[in-house]
Protein backbone atom coordinates (compact mmCIF):
# COMPACT_ATOMS: atom_id res chain seq x y z
CA UNK A 1 0.00 0.00 0.00
CA UNK A 2 1.55 3.35 -1.25
CA UNK A 3 -1.45 5.77 -0.31
CA UNK A 4 -4.36 5.63 2.19
CA UNK A 5 -7.78 5.67 1.04
CA UNK A 6 -9.76 8.29 3.02
CA UNK A 7 -13.10 6.98 1.45
CA UNK A 8 -12.20 3.89 2.98
CA UNK A 9 -11.09 5.33 6.10
CA UNK A 10 -14.61 7.12 6.62
CA UNK A 11 -16.01 4.49 6.07
CA UNK A 12 -14.53 2.08 8.73
CA UNK A 13 -14.79 4.91 11.18
CA UNK A 14 -18.31 5.61 10.38
CA UNK A 15 -18.77 1.65 10.92
CA UNK A 16 -16.83 1.77 14.40
CA UNK A 17 -18.85 4.42 15.58
CA UNK A 18 -22.07 3.17 15.17
CA UNK A 19 -21.54 -0.62 15.89
CA UNK A 20 -23.11 -2.09 12.63
CA UNK A 21 -22.85 -2.01 8.90
CA UNK A 22 -26.47 -1.31 8.75
CA UNK A 23 -26.49 1.90 10.74
CA UNK A 24 -23.20 3.58 9.10
CA UNK A 25 -25.18 3.14 6.34
CA UNK A 26 -28.41 4.76 7.06
CA UNK A 27 -25.69 7.83 8.34
CA UNK A 28 -23.19 7.48 4.91
CA UNK A 29 -26.45 7.23 3.10
CA UNK A 30 -25.00 4.03 1.41
CA UNK A 31 -26.48 0.42 1.01
CA UNK A 32 -25.07 -2.67 3.92
CA UNK A 33 -23.94 -3.82 0.40
CA UNK A 34 -21.76 -1.23 -0.46
CA UNK A 35 -20.66 -0.48 3.19
CA UNK A 36 -19.27 -4.07 3.11
CA UNK A 37 -17.41 -4.42 0.05
CA UNK A 38 -15.80 -1.21 0.90
CA UNK A 39 -15.17 -2.44 3.77
CA UNK A 40 -13.44 -5.74 3.36
CA UNK A 41 -11.08 -4.23 0.43
CA UNK A 42 -9.90 -1.70 3.07
CA UNK A 43 -8.85 -4.87 5.40
CA UNK A 44 -7.72 -6.54 2.19
CA UNK A 45 -5.42 -3.12 1.48
CA UNK A 46 -4.28 -2.89 5.42
CA UNK A 47 -3.26 -6.93 5.29
CA UNK A 48 -5.28 -7.28 8.62
CA UNK A 49 -8.59 -7.94 9.93
CA UNK A 50 -10.15 -4.22 11.70
CA UNK A 51 -13.68 -6.00 13.01
CA UNK A 52 -15.06 -9.49 14.47
CA UNK A 53 -18.34 -10.51 14.98
CA UNK A 54 -20.34 -10.35 18.40
CA UNK A 55 -23.65 -11.27 18.82
CA UNK A 56 -25.53 -9.29 15.94
CA UNK A 57 -23.07 -6.64 15.80
CA UNK A 58 -19.15 -6.29 15.43
CA UNK A 59 -16.57 -5.57 17.69
CA UNK A 60 -13.44 -3.77 16.97
CA UNK A 61 -9.93 -5.88 16.56
CA UNK A 62 -7.02 -4.52 18.24
CA UNK A 63 -5.37 -3.88 14.89
CA UNK A 64 -8.85 -1.92 14.60
CA UNK A 65 -8.81 -0.08 17.88
CA UNK A 66 -5.60 1.45 17.16
CA UNK A 67 -6.42 2.65 13.36
CA UNK A 68 -9.61 4.00 15.14
CA UNK A 69 -7.49 6.39 17.12
CA UNK A 70 -5.50 7.80 14.00
CA UNK A 71 -9.35 8.18 12.25
CA UNK A 72 -10.58 9.73 14.90
CA UNK A 73 -7.46 12.88 14.48
CA UNK A 74 -7.75 12.71 11.07
CA UNK A 75 -11.38 13.81 10.56
CA UNK A 76 -10.84 16.06 13.53
CA UNK A 77 -7.66 18.21 11.79
CA UNK A 78 -10.33 17.48 8.86
CA UNK A 79 -13.33 19.39 10.37
CA UNK A 80 -11.37 21.88 11.86
CA UNK A 81 -9.92 23.11 8.29
CA UNK A 82 -13.24 23.60 6.62
CA UNK A 83 -14.33 25.42 9.62
CA UNK A 84 -11.07 27.57 9.13
CA UNK A 85 -12.27 27.46 5.50
CA UNK A 86 -15.88 28.85 6.38
CA UNK A 87 -14.11 31.27 8.74
CA UNK A 88 -10.74 32.83 8.20
CA UNK A 89 -11.26 34.28 11.95
CA UNK A 90 -11.68 30.82 13.35
CA UNK A 91 -8.13 29.96 15.63
CA UNK A 92 -6.60 26.19 14.92
CA UNK A 93 -7.41 24.94 18.47
CA UNK A 94 -4.19 23.17 19.76
CA UNK A 95 -4.65 19.38 20.03
CA UNK A 96 -3.75 17.92 23.97
CA UNK A 97 -4.19 14.86 24.38
CA UNK A 98 -4.37 13.13 27.52
CA UNK A 99 -4.59 9.46 28.57
CA UNK A 100 -5.71 8.94 32.05
CA UNK A 101 -5.44 5.81 33.93
CA UNK A 102 -8.93 3.41 34.78
CA UNK A 103 -8.31 3.61 38.63
CA UNK A 104 -7.93 7.96 38.55
CA UNK A 105 -10.89 9.37 39.87
CA UNK A 106 -12.84 10.58 37.02
CA UNK A 107 -14.08 14.10 39.07
CA UNK A 108 -9.89 14.40 39.93
CA UNK A 109 -9.59 14.14 36.37
CA UNK A 110 -12.21 16.75 35.58
CA UNK A 111 -10.82 18.94 37.99
CA UNK A 112 -6.89 18.80 36.97
CA UNK A 113 -7.98 18.98 33.40
CA UNK A 114 -10.23 21.99 33.14
CA UNK A 115 -7.55 24.80 33.60
CA UNK A 116 -6.23 23.58 29.91
CA UNK A 117 -9.26 25.08 28.71
CA UNK A 118 -8.71 28.46 29.82
CA UNK A 119 -4.97 29.00 28.67
CA UNK A 120 -4.42 31.74 25.78
CA UNK A 121 -3.91 29.39 23.01
CA UNK A 122 -6.88 27.47 21.99
CA UNK A 123 -7.23 23.70 22.94
CA UNK A 124 -9.10 21.00 22.01
CA UNK A 125 -9.09 18.05 24.50
CA UNK A 126 -8.49 14.64 23.02
CA UNK A 127 -9.01 11.98 26.32
CA UNK A 128 -8.00 8.60 26.11
CA UNK A 129 -8.81 6.45 28.94
CA UNK A 130 -7.76 2.75 29.85
CA UNK A 131 -5.06 0.70 31.58
CA UNK A 132 -1.58 2.49 32.22
CA UNK A 133 0.54 0.13 30.29
CA UNK A 134 -1.74 0.44 27.23
CA UNK A 135 -1.58 4.51 27.95
CA UNK A 136 2.25 4.56 28.45
CA UNK A 137 2.75 2.69 25.04
CA UNK A 138 0.39 5.64 23.13
CA UNK A 139 2.79 8.10 25.08
CA UNK A 140 5.67 6.36 23.87
CA UNK A 141 4.76 7.04 20.36
CA UNK A 142 3.34 10.43 21.10
CA UNK A 143 -0.25 9.51 20.59
CA UNK A 144 -0.69 11.25 23.63
CA UNK A 145 0.79 14.03 25.44
CA UNK A 146 0.64 12.97 28.76
CA UNK A 147 -0.94 10.23 31.28
CA UNK A 148 -2.44 10.90 34.15
CA UNK A 149 -2.06 7.84 36.97
CA UNK A 150 -2.38 7.17 40.63
CA UNK A 151 1.57 6.28 40.17
CA UNK A 152 4.76 7.12 38.83
CA UNK A 153 6.35 5.57 35.91
CA UNK A 154 6.59 1.88 35.98
CA UNK A 155 10.38 0.65 35.85
CA UNK A 156 9.75 -2.54 34.25
CA UNK A 157 8.13 -0.82 31.28
CA UNK A 158 10.40 0.04 28.43
CA UNK A 159 9.11 3.11 28.11
CA UNK A 160 11.05 6.62 28.29
CA UNK A 161 9.01 8.59 30.40
CA UNK A 162 9.12 11.27 33.65
CA UNK A 163 6.49 11.16 36.36
CA UNK A 164 5.46 14.94 37.56
CA UNK A 165 3.96 14.69 40.79
CA UNK A 166 0.70 16.98 40.52
CA UNK A 167 -0.50 16.63 44.39
CA UNK A 168 -1.44 14.01 47.62
CA UNK A 169 -4.05 13.98 49.67
CA UNK A 170 -5.55 11.33 52.28
CA UNK A 171 -8.95 8.99 52.39
CA UNK A 172 -12.27 9.85 52.70
CA UNK A 173 -14.82 7.30 53.56
CA UNK A 174 -18.00 7.44 52.44
CA UNK A 175 -21.26 5.80 52.19
CA UNK A 176 -24.81 6.00 51.73
CA UNK A 177 -27.58 7.56 54.19
CA UNK A 178 -29.22 4.26 53.91
CA UNK A 179 -26.23 2.27 54.95
CA UNK A 180 -24.02 4.45 57.02
CA UNK A 181 -26.81 5.38 60.07
CA UNK A 182 -26.90 1.17 60.27
CA UNK A 183 -23.41 1.08 61.22
CA UNK A 184 -23.01 0.74 65.27
CA UNK A 185 -20.38 2.97 66.84
CA UNK A 186 -17.91 5.66 65.50
CA UNK A 187 -15.07 6.07 62.56
CA UNK A 188 -13.05 4.23 62.68
CA UNK A 189 -14.68 1.01 64.57
CA UNK A 190 -17.50 1.20 62.14
CA UNK A 191 -15.73 -0.28 59.42
CA UNK A 192 -15.61 -3.52 61.35
CA UNK A 193 -17.82 -6.21 59.67
CA UNK A 194 -19.52 -3.39 57.78
CA UNK A 195 -20.04 -4.00 53.87
CA UNK A 196 -17.15 -2.58 52.15
CA UNK A 197 -16.24 -1.79 48.05
CA UNK A 198 -12.39 -2.27 47.15
CA UNK A 199 -10.53 -0.51 44.75
CA UNK A 200 -8.93 -3.24 42.31
CA UNK A 201 -5.78 -4.52 41.89
CA UNK A 202 -4.67 -1.96 39.33
CA UNK A 203 -5.58 1.12 42.11
CA UNK A 204 -2.24 1.83 43.80
CA UNK A 205 -3.99 2.78 47.34
CA UNK A 206 -5.29 -0.94 47.80
CA UNK A 207 -2.37 -2.36 49.23
CA UNK A 208 -1.49 0.28 51.48
CA UNK A 209 -5.70 0.76 52.54
CA UNK A 210 -5.36 -3.19 52.96
CA UNK A 211 -2.50 -2.78 55.53
CA UNK A 212 -4.03 0.70 57.54
CA UNK A 213 -7.27 -1.87 57.60
CA UNK A 214 -5.03 -4.66 59.54
CA UNK A 215 -2.92 -2.20 61.39
CA UNK A 216 -6.29 -0.77 63.22
CA UNK A 217 -7.40 -4.35 63.37
CA UNK A 218 -10.72 -3.23 61.14
CA UNK A 219 -11.79 -5.98 59.35
CA UNK A 220 -14.75 -4.87 56.87
CA UNK A 221 -16.76 -7.43 54.69
CA UNK A 222 -15.42 -7.36 51.44
CA UNK A 223 -18.55 -6.71 48.71
CA UNK A 224 -16.54 -6.62 45.60
CA UNK A 225 -13.38 -5.13 43.77
CA UNK A 226 -13.63 -1.88 41.33
CA UNK A 227 -10.47 -1.08 39.11
CA UNK A 228 -13.09 1.50 37.69
CA UNK A 229 -13.52 4.44 40.43
CA UNK A 230 -16.98 5.95 38.87
CA UNK A 231 -18.35 2.20 38.49
CA UNK A 232 -17.21 1.94 42.63
CA UNK A 233 -19.10 4.79 43.10
CA UNK A 234 -22.15 4.08 41.54
CA UNK A 235 -22.20 1.24 43.83
CA UNK A 236 -21.65 3.10 46.84
CA UNK A 237 -24.18 5.09 45.85
CA UNK A 238 -27.15 2.50 45.56
CA UNK A 239 -25.96 1.23 49.34
CA UNK A 240 -23.70 -1.81 48.53
CA UNK A 241 -21.16 -0.77 50.66
CA UNK A 242 -18.90 1.57 52.17
CA UNK A 243 -16.18 3.28 49.84
CA UNK A 244 -13.53 5.51 49.61
CA UNK A 245 -12.58 8.27 47.88
CA UNK A 246 -9.76 11.41 47.92
CA UNK A 247 -10.50 14.36 50.65
CA UNK A 248 -9.51 16.68 47.96
CA UNK A 249 -13.01 15.58 46.46
CA UNK A 250 -15.43 15.14 49.08
CA UNK A 251 -17.56 17.90 49.15
CA UNK A 252 -18.13 17.04 45.27
CA UNK A 253 -18.67 13.28 45.76
CA UNK A 254 -20.85 14.04 48.55
CA UNK A 255 -23.21 15.97 46.51
CA UNK A 256 -22.79 14.79 42.84
CA UNK A 257 -23.59 10.69 44.87
CA UNK A 258 -26.03 11.61 47.31
CA UNK A 259 -23.43 10.09 50.37
CA UNK A 260 -22.32 10.96 53.53
CA UNK A 261 -18.66 11.04 54.40
CA UNK A 262 -17.77 9.16 57.88
CA UNK A 263 -14.07 9.74 58.38
CA UNK A 264 -10.93 10.66 57.13
CA UNK A 265 -7.74 8.11 56.26
CA UNK A 266 -5.28 10.70 56.40
CA UNK A 267 -2.28 8.12 56.74
CA UNK A 268 -2.86 6.31 53.40
CA UNK A 269 -2.15 9.14 50.83
CA UNK A 270 -3.61 8.54 47.45
CA UNK A 271 -1.22 10.40 45.24
CA UNK A 272 -1.52 11.33 41.44
CA UNK A 273 0.86 12.35 39.00
CA UNK A 274 1.67 13.29 34.94
CA UNK A 275 3.23 11.36 33.19
CA UNK A 276 5.02 12.98 30.06
CA UNK A 277 8.09 12.33 27.91
CA UNK A 278 9.52 15.85 28.91
CA UNK A 279 11.71 16.39 31.33
CA UNK A 280 10.74 19.64 32.15
CA UNK A 281 7.58 20.48 31.32
CA UNK A 282 6.74 22.73 28.32
CA UNK A 283 3.35 22.19 26.76
CA UNK A 284 0.85 24.75 27.78
CA UNK A 285 -1.38 22.63 28.66
CA UNK A 286 0.12 20.84 30.53
CA UNK A 287 1.80 23.46 32.70
CA UNK A 288 -1.76 24.83 33.33
CA UNK A 289 -2.74 21.74 34.61
CA UNK A 290 0.27 21.30 36.81
CA UNK A 291 0.42 24.91 38.38
CA UNK A 292 -3.31 24.59 39.22
CA UNK A 293 -3.07 21.21 40.71
CA UNK A 294 -0.78 22.32 43.06
CA UNK A 295 -2.70 25.95 43.87
CA UNK A 296 -6.37 24.65 43.68
CA UNK A 297 -7.01 21.21 43.26
CA UNK A 298 -4.72 19.71 46.34
CA UNK A 299 -3.77 23.08 47.93
CA UNK A 300 -7.12 23.67 49.53
CA UNK A 301 -9.19 20.12 49.84
CA UNK A 302 -13.13 20.55 50.16
CA UNK A 303 -13.96 20.02 53.79
CA UNK A 304 -16.45 17.40 54.88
Amino acid sequence: MTTLNFKHLRYFWMVAKTGSIARAGEQLHLTPQSISGQLREFEETLGTKLFRRAGRGLELTEAGRRILSYAEEIFIIGDELLDVVRDQTTKKSLPFKIGIADSVSKSVACRLLEPALHIAEPVRLICREGRLAALLADLAVHRLDMVIADRSMPNNLNVRGYSHLLGECGLTVFGAPSLSTQLPGKFPALLNNAPFLLPGEDVAIRSRLLQWLENNDLRPYIVGEFDDSALLKAFGQAGAGLFVAPTAIADQVCRQYNVVALGCIDAVVEQLYAITTERRLTHPAIVAVSEAARRDVFGKPDAI
